[in-house]
């Protein structure tokens, strides 16, 4: 190495070679700037030729230390999980093992946090460990993922640790991941199977305001910003049971259950002996409470139910839902005419319908058990995704009950806050009527769903398919609940009631007064076919009170048609802070 030196004298340069050739490990020769060809002073590197810069081939071949190789022994420690007697006991459920369920689901974790969280408090390195149990990860693993194409933060509980059960490294975990979901947009998974807070360590995690009170405050602040969807594997008890109801869209997997206490808990406050299956099992929450949307059969279902859930959401309300390429249905719209019975009170299956006008295989048709007067689906229209909301005649005449009417309005509100389209299929004599379902709350429910028609601000078709009576025209939301367009075919009929109940309501005194039965019946079927003359859809369309009655067949274009137009319609609400009605 040659350097020069500005005016340096010979023992100034001497003490520069031998410093130079020491730190840089080669022979080192300094001149002066003016001076010629011969150098001022040389130096030599020390005895050895050892530098303090490792040289590049050393460097390639040096591998890890001894104390990279503990770190990595720690981390595949911690990769196993708990006990394992507890990941036998998974095993013998026909449950996977939580790493075991997240290489199901992803081609591994792009990353994963808190690996060693509580790590202090069991493992042999750590200085201070005092636990008798393993706790890896403290019971909860966190991270990110790539599904289906799609990045995702992911949360998924460890049910070999303490029954993946929830206490303040756990906690903090998760109001990391929530919160950076909330800040970059992306969807939340959450893999549950726990039964609930540690109670032995509820100290600095129930209460406090970065508690586990805060995972439902954040779940609050998620709700219509990124989608959320849980899986329940397992038992989910107490608060860890507000998750899954947090959740936009619960799954559970058949042998998980949820509830707000565990049997022995149940028995103890009130008597009951019940098992967990029958206090809140699939069958009760798909069924009877309408907490979960789908039921998985295995853990690959589950995997499979999440991907079509997913393919039809947005990664956070400011973006659209995803487009696929638009196909024909699976069965030909030519015969709708023929699904859609004349007489208004024969009943039919709406889906048969559904098939015939959106894409084929497109339909994922959620809470199916559950309030069946009404079916809620995501599908496609060429390509789209669009929420449907259609009655069902073939279940109790397609009347609305609570049940329907609340999973009719959360439905919608959920497919409003994506930005997803919503296409009303009507065929309802309208709410029901008796003293069972006014204490069943007929009016709040019904209240709950006229409302979320009416906030929903995305583009909206209504069909009258056939019956359109009562308040269901404004439930399904008709003319008066800003659809872009209200459809008819031609057998519909909008009206207060039908024939026969309007007849016997205004007539009954008038009909009971002729004493001839065969006149009294001529009489009636007079009065009837006059009033449906009033109330039938050419009338309707002749008043413009409807936009266009629609051949059949055609249905599904004029759809696709009004769907693409109207894809951009911006719809706005009275200032105000929120609405009074949930």
């Amino acid at each position: 190495m040659d350097v020069r030196v500005a005016d340096p004298t010979v023992e100034e340069a001497e003490a520069i070679a031998r410093a130079l050739a020491a730190r840089f490990g080669e022979r080192v020769r300094v001149f002066g700037v003016d001076e010629g060809d011969d150098p001022l002073a040389e130096g030599d590197p020390p005895d050895g030729g050892v530098s303090a810069r490792p040289s590049e081939d050393a460097s390639a071949d040096a591998g890890p230390t001894d104390r990279e190789r503990r770190l990595w022994e720690e981390i595949e420690d911690i990769l196993q999980g708990g006990p394992e007697k507890y990941r036998e006991r998974q095993a013998e459920a026909g449950k996977l093992f939580v790493r075991d369920r997240l290489d199901l689901w992803f081609e591994g974790l792009t990353f994963e946090d808190g690996r060693f969280a509580n790590f202090d408090a069991w493992h042999p390195n750590a200085p201070d460990a005092e636990a008798d149990d393993r706790l890896p990860a403290d019971g909860l693993l966190t991270g990110a993922a790539t599904f289906e194409g799609r990045a995702v933060h992911v949360m998924a509980n460890d049910y070999t640790v303490k029954a993946g059960s929830m206490a303040s490294r756990g906690v903090e975990k998760l109001l990391r991941m929530q919160e950076r979901a909330l800040r970059n947009g992306k969807p939340a998974l959450y893999l549950m199977d726990s039964s609930g807070g540690r109670i032995d360590q509820q100290t600095g995690f129930f209460a406090n305001r970065e508690g586990i009170g805060r995972v439902y405050y954040n779940h609050s602040m998620l709700s219509g910003r990124v989608p959320q969807i849980c899986v329940l594997y397992g038992p989910c008890i107490a608060g860890a049971a507000y998750t899954p109801i947090f959740a936009d869209f619960t799954i559970m997997v058949e042998g998980s259950a949820m509830a707000i206490a565990s049997p022995r808990m149940v028995e103890m406050v009130t008597g009951e002996e019940i098992s967990l299956d029958d206090l809140g099992g699939p069958a009760v929450h798909a069924a009877e409470s309408g907490s979960a949307d789908l039921v998985a059969r295995d853990e690959d279902h589950a995997r499979e139910l999440t991907a079509r859930l997913l393919s039809y959401l947005p990664d956070n309300a400011d973006t659209d839902p995803p487009r696929t390429e638009g196909v024909a249905p699976a069965k030909s719209p030519d015969g709708i005419d023929s699904v859609v019975p004349e007489a208004p009170r024969k009943g039919y299956d709406v889906r048969d319908l559904i098939e015939r006008v959106v894409d084929a295989d497109s339909i994922l048709e959620l809470k199916p058990g559950y309030g069946a007067e009404i079916v809620t689906a995501f599908a496609r229209l060429d390509g789209r995704p669009v929420g449907v909301v259609a009655n069902q005649p073939a279940t109790r005449a397609g009347a609305i009950f609570p049940d329907s009417a609340e999973k009719a309005a959360e439905f919608v509100w959920t497919c409003d806050a994506y930005g997803i389209p919503l296409l009303y299929l009507c065929d309802t004599p309208g709410f029901m009527a008796g003293s069972g379902v006014e204490k069943e709350g007929i009016l709040e429910a019904g209240k709950k769903m006229i409302y979320a028609a009416a906030s929903a601000t995305v583009p909206k078709q209504c069909v009258v398919v056939r019956k359109a009576y009562g308040a269901g025209i404004y439930a399904m939301s008709g003319p008066a609940y800003g659809p872009e367009s209200t459809l008819a075919l031609p057998g519909g009929d909008i009206a207060i009631m039908g024939p026969e109940a309007a007849i016997n309501a205004v007539y009954a005194r008038r009909l009971a007064a002729i004493d001839d039965p065969e006149e009294r019946a001529r009489a009636e079927r007079r009065l009837r076919e006059e009033y449906r003359r009033d109330i039938d859809v050419h009338r309707m369309a002749s008043e413009v009170v409807i936009d266009e009655i629609v051949p059949p067949s055609t249905l599904r274009g004029e759809l696709v048609s009004r769907f693409e137009f109207y894809e951009t319609m911006v719809k706005e609400l009275p200032e105000k802070k929120h609405g009074t009605v949930l």
